[in-house]
């Protein structure tokens, strides 16, 4: 799995105030009760809508993940899909939410402005 905190292409205090949930977040979208095929689909909309529309900061919500069988699949999956070519181009940084936005059930993007 990739690792979910990535600030490359960002200064030390954008990736702080990301980390410690201190910038606003113009947008979030919860992916609770949703497939596979339907969280991709919803977080591939998601992030081009947002990004068109100049959000800067925003909140994809997975859901702890904690099953019988380990890890939930969106909340496994999600990292994964971020990483794909056509998200990622979208994506400036990502980093774990704080207590506040959900914690370890969600998790920040700081995404790239829009040109």
């Amino acid at each position: 799995m990739p690792p979910l905190d990535r600030y490359a292409g960002i200064d030390r205090a954008n990736a702080e105030q990301l980390k410690r949930g201190l910038r606003k977040i113009e947008a979030r979208l919860d992916l609770h009760g949703m497939t596979q095929v339907e969280a991709h689909r919803a977080l591939s909309a998601f992030i081009a809508t947002s990004h068109r529309a100049g959000r800067r900061c925003v909140l994809i919500i997975t859901g702890r993940g904690l099953g019988q069988s380990g890890p939930g699949i969106l909340k496994s999956s999600v990292p994964r899909w971020l990483e794909e070519p056509e998200l990622r181009r979208q994506i400036l940084a990502i980093a774990p939410a704080q207590p506040h936005h959900g914690g370890p059930g969600a998790t920040y993007l700081l995404l790239r402005r829009h040109r």
